[in-house]
């Protein structure tokens, strides 16, 4: 039985009963009312009532705020339910309080403001509607610039596309001489970059883009076996034993570097130096600055098929069937740490990071390894033909294979969470982020694969694969993405730069953050 039947129990007037009170006639009736619906106090009151009222409040006031309180403690204690929601529906409005509107009457503006930064887009919308006095607090305290700035510290996307479209000029610290933007030019920005970003991600899906072509021009033997990009410059290594780096804005040729006696077949290369691995067996480092060639590691004895390094440590593997982890001090000094063995086949490419060193070979399958023991942890079976390409990160590997397939893996519990199929040849390269996968293969077509929708089991087979681009006219070796763009290098010894940013579906909105600019300067000029 629950409170309401304890309550009610006590007040039931069977037919018949003598001494009917006017208060036990009250409450039965005021228990057919609606629930939440105050009943009119003034039928209710008895001319007793009215007459001893004031003595009571009179009596009450002169007692102490704990008296008081203590007092009506036993007065609540002695009510039955529906007179504790009646009493509920009272205080309420009392308890109620605008507390953004009264911090500021108080001196504490910066306290409000902060209440309200922690406030996502639709809410700061809704908030800037809850009065004048609200929207003030907003305004003074620049919380649309506030949460663009939120998103920009943690969102990648949101930092890329604030540095495309050069709108971080106007956040965090203004530049010296710049005039500081009000309210309003934030509170404008904001849908601005929310469209920006559904146009971006309608292009990935749809497969709209612009092109750009580098012609490698190799004078021997043309390919272009591995890169590696950034926002001013490409790294590649071709088939003609050179690396060439490549001038991002006018896609020049700033600088090759000859030694190697093979074809560059991986590469790697952070703010210092570029590591190259080589089918003529060895493992070079240069100078990115100068070129320089600094080390050459004599290890393997056949071609270089893939390298990794971060951290002070580096993995590199062979066509000799072996993995070897080195030690890295500095350039100059990488010292040897241990070998790895256990594939029966070529080992086509590792991946690392600090619990695992993930391996593929062309005896079909994947092996795990310690990081910091070196110790074999596992093999992944369930490719049918010899594993091309892999990457791993935090628990998922994908891998793709000569069998035509993709598979993505739990590499803490060796399971194959999902095999995805559509190339018609080898799958070459494969690399994910959060949102998608892209790969490349030797049909000469790149696939965007939805991520998310590869590891939900429930996605039909035929919603995985989002796009299809066709442009390469032969093998697709490698290949390296971002939120707004993929590099790939090819057989047709070419680089292609796929960019679904600044397409002509988004000139409107380029064009948009262009006169911005172009407004912005011309305003601080005139101040001048």
């Amino acid at each position: 039985m629950n409170d309401d039947d304890d309550a009610s129990s006590n007040d039931v007037i069977m037919e018949g009963d003598e001494g009917e009170s006017l208060t036990d006639v009250q409450r039965q009736t005021s228990y057919t009312s609606m629930p939440g619906t105050p009943v009119d106090c003034n039928m209710e009151l008895s001319p007793e009532f009215v007459k001893e009222r004031e003595s009571c409040l009179q009596y009450f006031g002169c007692w102490s705020e704990t008296e008081q309180v203590h007092f009506v403690k036993s007065l609540l204690s002695g009510m039955c339910h529906y007179q504790h929601g009646q009493v509920d529906l009272f205080l309420k409005p009392m308890l109620q309080r605008d507390f953004i509107s009264a911090l500021p009457a108080r001196g504490l503006d910066h306290t409000a403001v902060k209440i309200l930064s922690y406030l996502d887009a639709k809410s700061l919308c809704a908030a800037e509607l809850v009065s004048k006095e609200w929207n003030r607090v907003i305004c003074d305290g620049m919380l649309w610039r506030k949460l663009i700035e939120q998103m920009v510290c943690c969102d990648p996307l949101w930092n890329g596309l604030a540095e495309r479209r050069k709108w971080i000029s106007y956040l965090f610290y203004s530049k010296p001489g710049r005039q500081p933007q009000d309210h309003q030019f934030y509170r404008q920005l904001y849908p601005r970059i929310i469209k920006d970003i559904q146009c971006l991600e309608s292009n990935w899906r749809t497969g709209s883009h612009t092109l750009q072509r580098i012609v490698c021009r190799s004078e021997t033997s043309k390919g272009v076996y591995c890169l590696q990009y950034d926002d001013e410059k490409i790294v590649s290594g071709l088939r003609d034993n050179t690396i060439k780096v490549w001038q991002r804005e006018k896609l020049d040729c700033t600088q090759i570097l000859n030694g190697h006696t093979g074809s560059v077949l991986c590469l790697q290369y952070d703010d210092n130096i570029i590591v190259s691995g080589s089918s003529d067996a060895t493992v070079r480092v240069w100078s990115i600055r100068t070129g320089e060639l600094l080390n050459t590691l004599i290890h393997h004895c056949e071609a270089v098929l893939h390298l990794r390094f971060a951290d002070g440590l580096m993995v590199t593997c062979s066509k000799d069937r072996s993995i070897a982890v080195w030690d890295m001090q500095s350039a100059t000094e990488i010292n040897l740490r241990r070998v790895l063995v256990g594939h029966r086949a070529a080992v086509n490419v590792v991946d690392f990071d600090q619990k695992f060193i993930v391996s593929a070979s062309g005896d079909r399958t994947i092996k795990v390894w310690y990081t910091s023991s070196c110790e074999f942890v596992r093999t992944l079976n369930g490719h049918k033909r010899g594993i091309a390409c892999l990457q791993y990160r935090d628990r998922l590997v994908v891998s793709g294979s000569s069998d035509n397939t993709i598979r993505l893996w739990d590499v803490e519990c060796g399971a194959c969470l999902r095999v995805l199929e559509g190339h018609e040849e080898l799958v070459r390269c494969i690399r994910f982020d959060s949102r998608r996968i892209v790969s490349g293969a030797y049909d000469g077509k790149i696939k965007v694969w939805d991520l998310a929708a590869a590891l939900d089991p429930r996605s039909p087979a035929g919603s995985l694969c989002l796009r299809t681009l066709v442009e390469h006219s032969g093998r697709v070796f490698r290949l390296q993405f971002d939120d707004f763009q993929i590099v790939s290098s090819s057989h047709d010894d070419t680089i292609l730069i796929w960019d679904f940013l600044n397409v002509p579906s988004t000139q409107e909105i380029d064009s948009y953050f262009k006169n911005l600019s172009c407004l912005t300067s011309l305003s601080t000029e005139l101040r001048g």
